[in-house]
């Protein structure tokens, strides 16, 4: 007697359920219908706000819909991927990933994993970076800094773009391998540091080449650079290997979703961005700071995701600025 009521239950669960699947599909295939937000680690008028930006507007045309981005600064640029975190997985929400993201799960307490709860998108650039000083500065040079931060242990001022950014660990990296001790003071973004280094309230930059036009101008120095080889733009300022560490950083970021995105709409998404790297504005967009592009689909940009999480704990652990445990 209840068998024919229970049937027809189930029957029209399953038939419900093929119709939301039918749905989804349908919503995958259409990708994308609307706008799409690409939230951005950093300010308005920095390096990277200006490279994405060109990178969006030319995958939009890819798209067919507008990828507009949004700029969340602070917390050491890991606001776009906690963001991702609370919203819907269907490619409508992107977020930049720098590198600080993998650093999070030994810095901060977070309910989220950077590796399980992305899906990655693909990789798209990374910096170059260097320590400056204003040019009016009495260190004329590396050695000259190392001088003075030795005579006076703790008192060399400098800014990064944030707290466990790469700037900031990086230079600690060095401090400690030069037996010398900083200061650190944070900033949020590359325009706040450029005002702060100007007016006098820092003796230091660390920071991705938002400051080429200064040190081109006249108005900073630079010290250093942290690449693999000497910039084309500045060929007089060493690298840390030539000054005796073997660190280079370029701080490679990409672009990440939800995690559950479906594949599809990742493919759709990679597929775009893939084809917005290769347009001549956006190459001429890097090339004004010394960025190039640093390609890695999505496969290759999980695996690597996964390598520096544990290649930063390392580095974490070595400066002692992991969470309390």
């Amino acid at each position: 007697m209840h068998r024919r009521p229970l049937l027809g239950a189930l029957m029209l669960a399953a038939l419900g359920t093929a119709a939301l699947s039918a749905q989804a599909q349908q919503a995958t295939r259409a990708f994308p219908e609307k706008p799409i937000r690409l939230v951005i680690a950093f300010p308005a008028g920095g390096p990277t706000d200006i490279t994405m930006r060109q990178l969006a507007e030319n995958a939009s045309k890819v798209l067919g819909q507008p990828v507009i981005i949004d700029n969340k600064p602070g917390a050491g640029g890991t606001l776009p991927a906690q963001q991702l975190q609370t919203v819907q997985p269907d490619g409508y929400t992107l977020a930049q990933i720098p590198l600080g993201v993998f650093r999070l799960g030994y810095t901060t307490k977070i309910n989220w994993d950077p590796i399980k709860d992305i899906s990655y998108v693909l990789n798209v650039t990374g910096y170059a970076f260097g320590i400056v000083v204003p040019a009016d500065s009495p260190f004329k040079n590396w050695a000259d800094f190392v001088a003075y931060a030795k005579a006076n242990p703790g008192k060399l001022t400098y800014g990064s773009t944030g707290t466990l950014t790469s700037p900031h660990l990086t230079t600690e990296l060095v401090a400690q391998r030069a037996g010398i001790q900083l200061q650190h003071v944070p900033y949020k973004g590359s325009a706040d540091l450029t005002l702060a280094l100007m007016s006098g309230q820092l003796m230091a930059g660390a920071d991705s080449t938002g400051w080429a036009p200064y040190v081109e101008s006249g108005k900073m120095r630079v010290l250093n650079t942290w690449g693999d080889k000497r910039l084309a733009r500045f060929p007089d300022a060493p690298t840390l290997k030539e000054l005796g560490y073997d660190i280079v950083q370029n701080s490679p970021f990409g672009i990440g979703a939800p995690r559950g995105t479906p594949p599809e709409v990742v493919k759709k998404l990679h597929d775009a961005f893939k084809q917005a790297m290769e347009e001549p504005s956006y190459l001429a967009s890097l090339a004004k700071y010394d960025m190039v592009p640093i390609y890695m689909g999505s496969a290759d940009y999980t695996r690597f995701a996964r390598e520096t999480v544990e290649r930063e704990k390392a580095v974490i652990d070595k400066l002692g600025l992991g969470k309390p445990q």
